[in-house]
């Protein structure tokens, strides 16, 4: 496999050193804690659809550091679960949805 990624970098890479450290690079880390825009994306939603959802309460506050509003994906988790399944009675009924 080495070969192979060395192969296909060969053109940008100096050495075979360079292609153990790209290789050994940490995986990315979730963050735990998410701005309105990547909570909203988070659980699926538009930021406007996220601001009404936290007027009337079904997604908690954020917490805050040094002023900005953060939201904990744990809460949002807990939040989302929260939400009501579609019954078999609505699932085909794309009407219901606009």
């Amino acid at each position: 496999m080495k070969a192979v990624i060395q192969s296909k970098l060969s053109a940008v890479i100096d050495s075979p050193k360079d292609v153990t450290r790209i290789v050994r690079l940490e995986p990315q880390i979730m963050p735990r804690g998410l701005s309105r825009t990547e909570a909203a994306t988070y659980i699926g939603v538009s930021p406007s659809k996220f601001d009404e959802l936290r007027k009337d309460g079904r997604v908690g506050p954020a917490r805050l550091i040094d002023g900005r509003k953060v939201w904990d994906v744990r809460e949002l988790d807990l939040a989302f679960e929260a939400f009501p399944l579609e019954s078999d009675d609505t699932a085909e009924d794309w009407s219901v949805a606009v």
